[in-house]
């Protein structure tokens, strides 16, 4: 009884000694984690601003404004100090943030629909932005700060509303490490001189950056009038102070194209962050560059630069640990997810990037096309972004990764710097119309600042049947990829997938998607077969073919033959 009691003592101290170091360390972890808002001065908060409605979706405070579209998309004018700008923003644009906020979680939830890995990433995620502040500006602080006190209470449960704020901001970025760009397949060019058509630079880009049809519904124009700098615009979604795309009234533009990396253990200054700085702060490249030079980064991106006063672009292309700037001599410049300088281009993650990637062939597609169009206008731009075929103009498939479309953007964007005039695209994805805009009037009180004799019209294939089907498909396949994914309960009937194949029959994927269904579900000969007939059609990646193969083996090995 003795030799009991104190086995049963040890085992208590024991306990006792493991509960206190697990909340010493729980105590270490939130306090480790927490991020304290920058210091403000100003008294001012949301309630000292009154938002007032003058029009359907159409309000004001003060000289700030938002207002919808007649394509859907917001328009948002803000002025200001940063922290005002902030608070206003946050104001005028409470309701489109708690959407978009509230399309960001849903999509989180589908992805990991586990409780307990969604509670885990959550802290790995703080753990990982703990020092972020470190590397924002302070200007860009308190910008976020200010929005974020309008945040939605729904999401608390996410963390609190400016924490929660910056990781959304640094979203973009992991999301590439974490994916490994698969969600990511930008592709932009610019040519000037001899292959524009009125002889000034042009650029073009499609955003590929997907996170949900949900996510993509209300897309954000915004004007921006700091204190300090130069007045700008950035075309993304509501509460995201960033750029990913976006012009200044120098002419000088900014766009981003992820590439890949090594996976990053911390958090540093989030590329969009970075873009903004060059856009608020840039007239031309040499400015761009010095401002790229100085920023740390935590992922690997392509800053596509484009200067009116340089009548130039060039790509500064970025690391973690190093920095180059990519320059051509023939007019013609075309960034797709890999890097072309000096110092890049026998790097050994860039070299297996562009052997294992579709990033290369999606280059040689935009470099054909370019040789195909030139010289180059608004309208002939805009047909290369909506590009969906293949090289050498052959059919691969709706959504193939290799397409210049693939039928996900987030958005696409054309600019013309010395006529300080962008394109903006709306919905679907770049197919919808392409609407003008003007920088020259866009700060003006009275500017009529869309020029619609300029506008792009929209593409005739969104209005076809094909993609009408494409579209409905895309509810099957969703299913398919939940239930294989994430054990997400889903049948489809013959009926279904006969449906389901006729609305893609050329695109690999198609048959990739039913043979993970298939396979999860057991049944490893149908999965075979259709693994197999996937390997017959234009796979977008080696990283695609070799993961086919090893299913394939996979259900061999199951079934024996």
């Amino acid at each position: 009884m003795t030799g009991f009691r104190k086995i049963r003592k040890i085992l208590v101290k024991s306990l006792r000694t493991v509960s206190m170091l697990i909340i010493l360390f729980l105590l270490f972890f939130f306090w480790r984690i927490k991020i304290s808002p920058p210091k403000i001065s100003s008294s001012l908060n949301p309630q000292s601003f009154t938002r007032k409605q003058i029009g359907p979706d159409s309000y004001t405070v003060n000289n700030c404004w938002p207002k919808k579209n007649e394509f859907g998309i917001w328009e948002m004018y803000i002025e200001g100090e940063e922290y005002e700008r902030g608070l206003i923003y946050g104001v005028l644009a409470k309701e489109i943030i708690e959407r978009q906020e509230e399309a960001f979680v849903k999509q989180v939830d589908e992805i990991v629909p586990n409780k307990v890995y969604r509670t885990a990433l959550k802290g790995l995620i703080a753990w990982f932005n703990k020092d972020i502040c470190k590397y924002i500006p302070e200007e860009n602080q308190k910008e976020i700060y200010g929005i974020s006190l309008s945040f939605s209470d729904k999401f608390d449960f996410v963390g609190p509303k400016y924490q929660r704020s910056l990781n959304y901001h640094a979203a973009h970025d992991i999301g590439h490490a974490l994916n490994d760009y698969s969600m990511v397949g930008c592709t932009s060019f610019a040519v000037t001189k001899e292959n524009s058509a009125d002889g000034t630079l042009l650029l073009g880009r499609n955003f590929d950056f997907y996170m949900g049809d949900e996510f993509a519904k209300e897309k954000v124009l915004v004007f921006v009038n700091p204190k300090t700098g130069y007045k700008f615009s950035s075309y993304s979604w509501a509460g995201f102070t960033g750029v990913v795309s976006g012009m200044n009234e120098k002419g000088l533009t900014v766009t981003i194209n992820a590439s890949k990396s090594d996976i990053p253990f911390a958090s540093k200054a989030p590329i969009s962050l970075l873009a903004r700085e060059i856009l608020q702060y840039a007239k031309n490249i040499e400015e761009a560059i010095k401002i790229a030079n100085k920023g740390k980064t935590f992922v690997s991106e392509s800053l596509l630069i484009g200067s009116a006063e340089d009548d130039q672009a060039v790509i500064i292309e970025k690391s973690p640990k190093k920095t180059d700037v990519y320059r051509v001599t023939d007019n013609k410049l075309v960034c797709s997810n890999h890097f072309q300088s000096k110092l890049f281009e026998n790097d050994t993650i860039n070299l297996k990037n562009i052997e294992t990637t579709d990033s290369k062939y999606r280059f040689n597609r935009v470099t054909e096309l370019l040789n195909e169009k030139i010289p180059l206008n608004p309208e002939k731009a805009a047909e290369i972004l909506r590009n969906k075929e293949g090289c050498s103009g052959k059919n691969i498939g709706l959504g193939n990764q290799k397409s210049l479309n693939q039928l996900i953007a987030h958005h696409s964007i054309l600019f013309k710097p010395k006529n300080l005039q962008m394109w903006i695209s709306t919905s679907p994805y770049q197919l919808g119309t392409y609407v003008c805009y003007d920088l020259n009037e866009v700060f003006k009180k009275e500017g009529v600042y869309k020029i619609d004799s300029l506008n792009i019209k929209e593409d005739v294939f969104s209005k076809s049947q094909e993609f009408t089907d494409y579209e409905k498909s895309k509810i099957i396949k969703q299913g398919l990829k939940k239930f294989a994914l994430f054990n997400i309960a889903y049948t489809i009937d013959k009926k279904s997938e006969e449906s389901f194949i006729k609305a893609n029959p050329l695109c690999y994927t198609t048959y990739m998607d039913l043979g993970d269904y298939y396979k999860k579900k057991g049944d490893y000969a149908k999965a075979k077969n259709y693994y197999k007939q996937s390997l017959d059609y234009d796979v977008a990646s080696l990283q695609d073919i070799e993961a086919l193969n090893k299913r394939i083996a996979e259900c061999t090995k199951k079934t024996g033959k």
